[in-house]
């Protein structure tokens, strides 16, 4: 079936599966940053945000993003780019893998909560997993990313 989308501010036309799911259409047609590690909801590295909200798009079939505003990392690029800075300042950053999907989690709560407290970032990215890092450094940079205190 065929299905339009904007998709990082382009409008596009897209033949998908009727049981393919948004992850893999995306990658399909290039966009690698998204990453599967779970296809169950649970790990947050398939993250895009659909009309602007962050969504896990592994469990998301692609025929529901006709006529949506799709986003991925390739298109905030800049603002992905800062944040990415200061997780490897804070240390936080390994292998990588799970880096796209938390980033688009990451600056989604930036658009979302003015000022988040600390309860309210660990809430906001409690479906986001890295095998690598363990979280302090994460928060760390997320905290300074965000300009939070305390």
């Amino acid at each position: 079936m065929q299905i339009t989308a904007v998709i990082n501010g382009k409008t596009s036309v897209l033949e998908v599966a009727p049981d393919e799911m948004l992850a893999d259409a995306l990658r399909r047609i290039g966009f690698l940053s998204i990453r599967k590690g779970c296809d169950t909801s649970c790990c947050g590295l398939c993250t895009v945000w659909v009309n602007g909200k962050p969504l896990l798009s592994c469990t998301m079939p692609a025929f529901r993003a006709e006529g949506r505003e799709i986003t991925t990392i390739e298109g905030v690029s800049a603002e992905a780019e800062k944040f990415a800075r200061i997780l490897a300042a804070e240390g936080s950053e390994q292998c990588g893998f799970c880096s796209p999907g938390f980033i688009m989690t990451v600056l989604a709560m930036k658009n979302e909560l003015p000022q988040p407290t600390e309860e309210q970032i660990k809430h906001y990215l409690a479906g986001n997993l890295c095998r690598c890092t363990g979280y302090m450094g994460q928060m760390r940079a997320v905290k300074t990313y965000l300009e939070v205190n305390g």
